[in-house]
């Protein structure tokens, strides 16, 4: 296993991350926090953690230059700025096909709150490099256009005692055309602030991950067979 801080350059920053990967893992999952979050989230740590457990590697970085985030913490506006934290999501997924220990490896996106908007509009933007995303009760209708062109599947996790939230999740959902999934976890609030909510969101993560996993393998195996039928 390897675990590492990084610096995440591109072209409008430099950014700081915490990259773990096994060799090989099966796909590699990026956090997007949203709403004055960090790679320090405690909750998506711990969603992290319980990942790695699976197989998965995580990247857990932020999104916001030093600079910025002491801007945000002042005025709070660059949380609301999704097409920025698209453009650093693109330019990380960018970064980790450059990488020697993830090159080649899928993209899984995670967000929360409005890294959820974020999430989905980078999603649209790189097709072929993203798995999955999945959202813990995050913003989606932020990602206003994107969510009509995302092709990856989306997973969309609320908690049941989260009423507007839910409301705006369902209201995305029917927008979106990728396969998608909204898993309501009773009684739980915004924060998930239950160890055993969080828990119920890790476990469907890792459930939605397989799947894709399964799918993506079972299409293969099918066209290997009909390559060695033609043959």
């Amino acid at each position: 296993m390897i675990s590492e801080m990084v610096l995440v350059r591109m072209d409008d920053a430099a950014l700081h991350g915490d990259l773990v990967v096994q060799a090989p893992s099966r796909a590699v999952v990026l956090f997007a926090h949203g709403n004055g979050s960090s790679r320090h989230s405690t909750r998506n740590r711990t969603v992290a953690a319980e990942l790695r457990t699976a197989g998965y590697g995580t990247l857990l970085l932020d999104l916001l230059s030093e600079r910025e985030e002491r801007h945000d913490a002042r005025n709070a506006d660059h949380r609301f700025d999704i097409p920025l934290l698209a453009h650093r999501l693109v330019g990380a997924i960018d970064w980790l096909a450059e990488q020697p220990d993830t090159r080649g490896t899928p993209v899984v996106l995670f967000g929360a709150s409005t890294g959820t908007a974020a999430a989905l509009t980078a999603a649209a933007e790189r097709p072929e490099r993203v798995l999955a995303v999945v959202s813990r009760d995050g913003r989606p209708d932020l990602a206003g256009d994107a969510l009509e062109q995302v092709q990856a599947p989306v997973l969309l996790v609320v908690g049941g005692q989260d009423h507007e939230i839910l409301r705006l999740n369902q209201d995305a959902a029917r927008r979106l055309r990728a396969p998608h999934a909204l898993h309501v976890v009773p009684d739980a609030t915004h924060l998930f602030e239950d160890p055993r909510a969080l828990a119920q969101v890790s476990a469907a993560a890792r459930r939605w991950c397989d799947e894709r996993l399964r799918a993506i393998a079972e299409e293969e195996e099918r066209e290997r067979d009909l390559e060695t039928h033609r043959r």
